[in-house]
């Protein structure tokens, strides 16, 4: 499987908002066809790599090209296979696994230069009526606008590291402060963090659903790191996320406030697994999320 001639990478000088939509932008077949294949661009990334949060959003987007209309997904999981390079564009296969009454299930496949980089499962449901309860927001939390932007933290990173942080869509807001350059406080395995995209996106609610899975992968590792005092600037610290598994559960906007709250349960053998929820500013949970990590501190 090859990738569609098109470009590979959306522009360096584009509005940060605006790549990230043309990100989600797939082009290809629709859900009145049988031949599911569709390709997207990849955000230019400093250090070559595709960006974890792009693929599980452009995977969901392939996916419910396909599916009958009304259904919205509820649940993914997915395992990155190998590294994607953000100068190439990538091509998604999706198979149709099942149609049911109320449910459908479909496989995402990533590839680029007709090798597979990551592969995921998801499902899709009619909206129904049933019981309902949340776990409530933490309490005590300051709120975003009590807190610095991102720039004031990143004093003593090198231009091409700046790069990787600012060039983000997404303002992001750290309780209790960032990690790139040094943990302050206390070394603890948990953190929360307010998002929010840099601008307005469309109301299209599949537009905030994929651009939830993207910004899931953003800061989710760090309640690992945070545990053992590591910042993401440590000399030879190595990184990688090995799987991610994603519950939607009530509608959001990735346009407004969005709180990340994160923790890590165990690290052990070279790997870390973190979770998270995130929560409307209102207090509604909106989703969940799950994550494994290797990751290798130096000594």
């Amino acid at each position: 499987m090859t990738d569609a001639a098109q470009p590979d990478e959306a522009p360096l000088d584009r509005d940060p908002v605006e790549a990230l939509l043309a990100v989600l932008d797939l082009a290809g077949s629709s859900a009145r066809t049988t031949e599911d294949i569709f390709t997207g661009v990849s955000q230019p990334m400093p250090l070559g790599r595709v960006y974890g949060g792009q693929v599980l959003a452009q995977s969901i987007v392939a996916a419910e090209r396909t599916i009958p209309e009304g259904r919205i997904p509820h649940s993914m999981h997915g395992y990155f296979l190998r590294p994607g390079d953000s100068s190439k564009g990538i091509t998604f296969a999706v198979d149709r696994i099942h149609d049911g009454r109320s449910f459908s299930t479909r496989r995402t496949q990533a590839f680029q230069e007709g090798v597979p980089i990551f592969s995921m499962i998801s499902s899709f449901q009619d909206e129904d009526p049933g019981v309902e309860h949340q776990q409530p927001a933490p309490e005590g939390i300051p709120g975003p606008e009590e807190l610095p932007d991102l720039e004031d933290h990143l004093t003593g990173l090198h231009p091409m590291s700046k790069r990787l942080f600012l060039d983000r869509p997404v303002d992001l807001r750290h309780v209790p402060s960032p990690i790139y350059v040094v943990v302050e406080g206390e070394q603890v395995p948990r953190q929360a963090v307010w998002m929010r995209s840099r601008g307005p996106l469309p109301d299209d609610p599949a537009v905030h659903r994929a651009a939830l899975a993207y910004v899931s992968d953003l800061t989710i590792q760090e309640s690992i790191l945070r545990a053992h005092g590591v910042p993401w600037a440590t000399p030879g610290l190595k990184v990688a996320s090995l799987d991610h598994a994603m519950w939607w559960h009530r509608p959001g906007r990735i346009d407004d406030w969005l709180l990340y709250v994160q923790e890590s349960p165990s690290a052990r053998g070279g790997r870390g697994l973190a979770t998270g929820r995130i929560y409307s500013r209102d207090g509604a949970l909106v989703a969940s999320v799950a994550q494994e990590i290797m990751v290798r501190v130096p000594g």
